[in-house]
């Protein structure tokens, strides 16, 4: 299965390769965004969130949504007990989305993959959906997530298995081995859009910090 099943705005940000092209994607898609991913019956953000909410107590403060687009996951972490949470996406259409929803303490307009401008342990917990995948942010976004998150925080993510095969999954392992992190749990894999045809599956994982 190839992930160029999927199709119109999915397919050209999964066929994007390089950040800026990605960022102009999503600003275009940005009004249709969440009708779009609920028709494909979108599971990733129910995913994560189920997932942090299992090993995160309520509370916890504050939290990094790291991709999060127009807020989906910010509306219900809100509503789940989590009341301060921050934004951070590639795209300023997708975060102006996210801003009229009125959850996020902070909007922060960045790319995953590279340095980051917070200090080490600055985020009791970090929730990333959907992310990990085609065309947008490799094993390479992993390590900054992790600086950033304190010990004993949690980091839920999800990964598609074209990237989990290579490499994600042997940098978590090796990262265990290393004693900078735990796996949690990690879910089986699964269709993250049931409405997009012969689409790669993901999973999801939770990471305790070390």
């Amino acid at each position: 299965m190839a992930d160029s099943k999927h199709h119109g705005a999915l397919g050209a940000v999964y066929a994007a390769k390089r950040p800026e092209e990605v960022a102009a994607l999503y600003n275009r898609w940005s009004l249709t965004y969440d009708a779009d991913m609920s028709a494909a019956g979108y599971r990733h953000p129910t995913i994560c969130l189920a997932l942090l909410a299992r090993h995160l107590p309520r509370g916890a403060a504050p939290l990094l949504d790291a991709g999060a687009g127009t807020g989906l996951i910010g509306e219900w972490l809100n509503i789940a007990g989590y009341p301060q949470v921050e934004a951070l996406d590639i795209s300023e259409g997708m975060l102006a989305q996210a801003a009229h929803k009125g959850v996020y303490s902070a909007l922060h307009c960045l790319a995953l993959g590279g340095l980051l401008p917070f200090a080490d342990g600055a985020y009791a917990g970090i929730i990333s959906a959907g992310v990990f995948t085609s065309g947008h942010v490799g094993v390479e976004g992993l390590d900054e997530l992790i600086r950033i998150c304190r010990p004993g925080g949690i980091i839920v993510l999800t990964v598609k298995n074209t990237l989990w095969d290579q490499g994600f999954a042997a940098r978590i392992t090796e990262l265990e081995a290393q004693g900078l992190i735990s796996r949690v749990e990690e879910t089986r894999p699964y269709i993250s859009m049931p409405g997009e045809a012969d689409t790669v599956p993901s999973r999801g994982l939770a990471l305790r910090v070390i």
